[in-house]
């Protein structure tokens, strides 16, 4: 193939590279020069054209795009006819789009004017949706390249496919736990519900069952009784281990253990299990949000009646970081509903510091101001917060407020006063949690009271918290013991503004053990508040005190 300027009198045949404006006449790019077009060209003064001149053995753009493109059509896949070099692939129906990505760099090495763009591998697509397309560059490229593109795809008979969804019937097992609500089981049966409805498959039936083997074992057995071909399990416990109660209950029921967790974040914690010509799921704890996750990965493929076994879960690492992408889509269904959740490394987590406690068993002093190594107790949980990213950082006052509020100068806090702090901690609790915006999506809730505590330690409270995980609260631990502060989710704002008298929130980490995620601390901060004479000189012993 020639390009550039080329006389007109060679210009017969050749094709037009650029538009060309001849008063009100325009000649457009792509067009192969009659000699008509010629001769109003010369009469119009031009005397040569940037113009494309095929050679022996070059294959014009139309045709080699069809041949590329119709060597791929292939299961589930439609073409259209090339144009200005580019031909479409489309899926014939809803399904998922199969990639072969090492056979697709092999053929776009071939030559640097044929291209190949398709989806993802693993894509959900609808019908006619385009899935790929091919585009050849110039206006034509040697045959001998096309040739070896064929013979790739030749060799690659699944280089590009798409499988449909077969509908299935699904049945969904939840277990239970004393203090799981059952809004939390609803929820799971309707964000699943959704989830399969939008892959073209329905819920069979969906069960409650204690959290027990001996429950869970027969409720397998029923649901394979009553024809489920894909069995769900969301436990209410999040599995820990293979001889945990849902992989020990699918054993027991005759089943066998495929794989244990998955190189996919969210979604690690998934099973795979299989009974007979059944394969049976072990939920992790983000299956009961509506966002995409690692156990929507494994359900497209098993609703598209494509085998998972342990090398196609682990297999599933490159592009598995999905908790840290911000604009993941979620599931056709559920998309314009649910609430958008920054990823972990943007989350907006608050503190509130409780300062408001009139320090009574202490005696006469105020124990927020007494001095330790160098600066006021409070001043060390506020500079903690601060340190470890928290924003923003309310202080609520109350017992000594401006005594407090000069602890605290030069720092950038938001001091909020309590007029009701006599009337114990939940009225400290409400002030603080009523002043944080609307874009927290968790707060630490933190006693100024506690010195120990260092930012690092905050640090790993926000590392860990992941609502869509289940650790929508996060208990710090000291050898198996839980201590404070704890991080707590916007969804347990309400409640916990609803406490009264002289309590905490702490009941309700009873509440929602599903909801709970403990990180062990390397000291004992996390288990010292600073209340009376005796612990204040018990930390007299490893700290300067000024009281």
């Amino acid at each position: 193939m020639k390009f550039g300027d080329t006389p007109l009198d060679q210009a017969t045949g050749a094709i037009l590279a650029h538009n060309l404006k001849l008063g009100g006449r325009v000649f457009k790019k792509g067009r192969v020069l009659t000699a008509d077009d010629v001769a109003a060209l010369r009469e119009a003064g031009v005397t040569t054209v940037v113009a494309v001149r095929l050679e022996p053995g070059d294959v014009g753009e139309d045709e080699a795009a069809d041949r590329i493109a119709r060597r791929l059509v292939g299961s589930g896949i439609t073409v259209a006819p090339a144009f200005t070099g580019r031909a479409s692939l489309f899926a014939a129906a809803a399904g998922l789009c199969r990639v072969d990505r090492a056979a697709v760099d092999r053929l776009n090495a071939i030559d640097e004017a044929i291209t190949l763009a398709t989806l993802e591998p693993d894509t959900v697509v609808e019908a006619k949706q385009m899935i790929a397309t091919v585009k050849i560059i110039p206006f034509a490229v040697a045959a001998d390249r096309l040739a070896a593109c064929e013979r790739t795809i030749a060799g690659t008979p699944r280089l590009i496919q798409v499988v449909p969804f077969v509908a299935k019937r699904v049945a969904l097992i939840q277990t239970e736990l004393p203090g799981l609500k059952p809004n939390i089981l609803d929820k799971t049966a309707e964000v699943t519900r959704a989830r399969l409805a939008a892959l073209g498959s329905s819920l069979l039936d969906e069960k409650r069952i204690t959290h027990e083997i001996s429950k869970l074992t027969p409720a397998i057995a029923a649901a394979l009784k009553d024809g489920a071909e894909l069995i769900l399990i969301a436990g209410a416990s999040a599995i820990l281990d293979r001889r945990d109660v849902i992989p020990a209950a699918v054993e027991a029921a005759g089943g066998t253990i495929v794989q244990f967790g998955m190189p996919v974040d969210p979604g690690n914690l998934l099973l795979v299990g299989r009974v007979g010509a059944v394969d049976v799921l072990g939920l992790p704890g983000c299956a009961r949000s509506p966002q995409v996750n690692g156990f929507d990965w494994v359900l497209r493929r098993l609703l598209a009646g494509l085998p998972v076994d342990a090398a196609a879960v682990r297999g599933m690492g490159v592009g598995g970081l999905l908790g840290e992408i911000p604009s993941r889509p979620l599931p056709r269904a559920q998309a314009t509903a649910a609430a958008q959740v920054s990823p972990p490394s943007a989350r907006k987590v608050a503190a509130v510091v409780l300062a408001a406690g009139r320090s009574r068993r202490m005696g006469t002093l105020n124990k927020l101001l007494i001095g330790v190594d160098g600066k006021p107790m409070v001043r060390h949980a506020v500079d903690a917060a601060l340190a470890a990213g928290l924003s923003p950082v309310v202080v609520v006052t109350g017992h000594e407020r401006d005594k407090v509020a000069a602890a605290l100068t030069g720092l950038p806090v938001t001091l909020v006063h309590n007029p009701d702090y006599a009337e114990g901690l939940s009225t400290s609790l409400r002030t603080g949690l009523a002043a944080l915006p609307a874009e927290a999506e968790g707060t630490v809730i933190c006693l100024a009271d506690m010195p120990r505590v260092n930012a690092a330690e905050l640090a790993r409270l926000v590392g860990a918290f992941d609502p869509r995980e289940g650790r929508a609260i996060v208990v710090p631990t000291r050898r198996g013991k839980r201590g404070n502060p704890v991080l707590w989710a916007r969804q347990f704002f309400p409640e916990m503004r609803a406490v009264a008298g002289d309590v905490g929130a702490k009941h309700l980490i009873g509440a929602y053990p599903e909801a709970v995620a403990e990180v062990e601390m390397e000291g004992d901060g996390v288990l010292t508040d600073i209340d009376t004479p005796q612990a204040l000189a018990r930390l007299a012993t490893t700290a300067k005190i000024e009281a």
